[in-house]
């Protein structure tokens, strides 16, 4: 079983400025392959979470459920609004 994911370390990996934040651009990026592991809210839609985890399926990308809802993912994430999805992009090679 993973770890779990602290705000701690979800604030650094917004810092560290390879966090994806929203559902359309984590889909996006799961089906072009560039994410390195993907995170969503203990409330995260159904339908949102299927297509998550069907996507991920495909990539082989881990996925995590975190124990933040996602009104309270969003204040983590110092943002105005509802987080349910944040990926972590894989680090491109120069």
């Amino acid at each position: 079983m993973a770890k779990k994911v602290s705000s701690a370390d979800i604030k650094k990996l917004i810092k560290a400025g390879n966090m994806i934040i929203g559902t359309e651009k984590s889909l996006k990026g799961l089906k072009l392959g560039r994410i390195e592991r993907i995170m969503v809210s203990s409330n995260c839609p159904e339908k949102v979470e299927k297509d998550i985890n069907y996507y991920a399926g495909l990539s082989g990308t881990e996925v995590q459920k975190l124990e933040y809802p996602n009104d309270e993912l969003g204040v983590i994430c110092k943002k105005p609004f509802s987080i349910s999805v944040l990926a972590v992009g894989k680090v491109q090679s120069k």
